[in-house]
């Protein structure tokens, strides 16, 4: 005879499914298409490279490598911040409880993250302008068409992902309880904001480091 007691443990004992989440399941696989295509813009850049060695060495001499350097340094700070506003959504806290960086909650860490971003954005609009008025243009030479499609395209990218950034604090303003679909929101947002953040280090080691 089987007791209702029995009936429970055995209900209580199965097997429980977790399936993965399908946003950011989603996202993994949009972020593999955009490794294909930032793949290609490697591929243009070094077979354009190959052709002129003179003139990448001569035009990649007039680089601002110290700028370049302390702007990468910025972006690769920004995604420090951008996780600790993941640990703060992980935990379920939008707001800050106090002052102290330590107390922040994901809003704060992702509004510095936000200004950091900006700030590298900033930093680069100023670069293609000095560039173009030292005669370094997109349609000067080859050199030319290379920097500034691979970096643009990649400072395209930084810029749809502030926009997300201000989607995601939006949508924190707008709820009355910051729950599991928001935490996801934010950690969607850092996997793009740390491709983003790895895909410069690649540009910036081929194009600054590399001469």
């Amino acid at each position: 005879m089987v007791t209702s007691t029995s009936i429970t443990t055995q209900a209580t004992s199965a097997p429980v499914i977790n399936r993965p989440n399908t946003v950011a399941v989603g996202t993994i696989v949009w972020l593999g298409s955009e490794v294909m295509f930032f793949a290609g813009l490697f591929a243009i850049y070094f077979t354009l490279r190959s052709q002129s060695p003179d003139m990448w060495e001569f035009e990649a001499a007039r680089l601002n490598f110290p700028f370049s350097l302390t702007n990468t340094i910025i972006l690769v700070l920004s995604s420090v911040t951008c996780q600790f506003g993941v640990f703060a959504a992980e935990r379920l806290q939008p707001y800050a409880t106090g002052w102290k960086p330590t107390q922040w909650g994901m809003v704060e860490w992702f509004f510095l993250t936000y200004a950091m971003g900006a700030v590298f954005v900033a930093g680069q609009v100023w670069e293609y302008a000095t560039l173009v008025s030292e005669g370094i243009a997109l349609d000067s030479n080859s050199y030319g068409s290379a920097f500034y499609i691979t970096t643009g395209f990649h400072g395209l990218h930084v810029t749809g992902g502030l926009i997300a950034f201000l989607l995601v604090i939006g949508r924190v303003f707008s709820v009355k309880h910051f729950g599991h679909r928001e935490a996801t929101s934010a950690i969607v947002v850092s996997y793009y904001w740390h491709f983003v953040d790895v895909v410069w280090i690649g540009l910036f080691f081929i194009i600054y480091v590399l001469k």
